[in-house]
């Protein structure tokens, strides 16, 4: 559900510095889906801003493999977005190459934190550009800037400024919950398999499993998303599955 489709004569390929980045045409078309409640204005705004911002999750990424001297190749795909290290030379051939478990926290780590960061940046641009900031409250809970009001434009660029916050920081947090395969459920692993090495896979799993079900019934009952709901419980289910395939 969550690896890399195979490439297609209609991929977008392009490079960010050295790294390689491959978009296939179901991101696209995934994008269009999730924000097909909008308008005709809004609906391109949403598309370029989860492009934008996916893009910046994963060079969190990236840049955290090049931290340990690993280069990895980006691809957006029909759920969001892969790193993938590529195998360095060693002698004659090819050999791949793992991180650490403390390594592969901050790799996962890397993402979310490149969109909050991003989100700052973003924050800092609309307050020096003379902007307005409202705060909202996410179910009496999480502070989240969920509106911003630029000087300038009209609407179009306080809309997409909006957008722009809201997926960086609200997707970042989504994306650290214990859950597989989330950063948040790959941060998990490493840090119980450091704690455990013999059973820290399979609590892992079970965490996975506990908190995707847990959270599909606050998306359900509480945010009323049934899109959300329906994505931890499919993960929460894969997790329970893999445990039962596996131990």
């Amino acid at each position: 559900m969550f690896q890399a489709l195979p490439p297609t004569r209609y991929d977008l390929r392009f490079f960010i510095g050295d790294i390689p980045v491959r978009v296939h045409p179901l991101f696209w078309l995934i994008a269009l889906l999730l924000g097909s409640s909008g308008d005709l204005l809004t609906i391109p705004i949403w598309i370029l801003v989860v492009f934008v911002s996916v893009l910046v999750h994963e060079l969190g990424h990236a840049l955290a493999f090049r931290f340990y001297g690993i280069r990895s190749q980006i691809v957006l795909h029909a759920m969001g977005g892969l790193t993938i290290p590529e195998a360095a030379p060693l002698g004659f051939g090819w050999a791949s190459v793992s991180p650490s478990p403390k390594q592969e926290v901050v790799i996962s780590l890397a993402g979310p934190f490149a969109g909050f960061t991003f989100a700052v940046l973003v924050m800092l641009g609309v307050v020096v550009s003379g902007g307005t900031l409202l705060i909202s409250r996410l179910f009496g809970i999480l502070p989240l800037p969920l509106t911003a009001i630029l000087p300038f434009g009209g609407n179009v660029p306080s809309i997409f400024v909006t957008m722009l916050l809201f997926v960086n920081v609200f997707w970042g947090i989504f994306n650290l919950l214990p859950v597989f395969p989330l950063d948040g459920g790959q941060v998990t692993r490493n840090l119980l398999i450091q704690y455990d090495p013999w059973d820290g896979a399979r609590k892992a799993q079970w965490v996975s499993a506990i908190a995707g079900g847990v959270i599909a019934l606050f998306a359900l009952l509480v945010m009323r998303s049934v899109y959300v709901a329906l994505l931890f419980g499919i993960l929460a289910f894969q997790s329970y599955q893999s445990l039962q395939r596996r131990y």
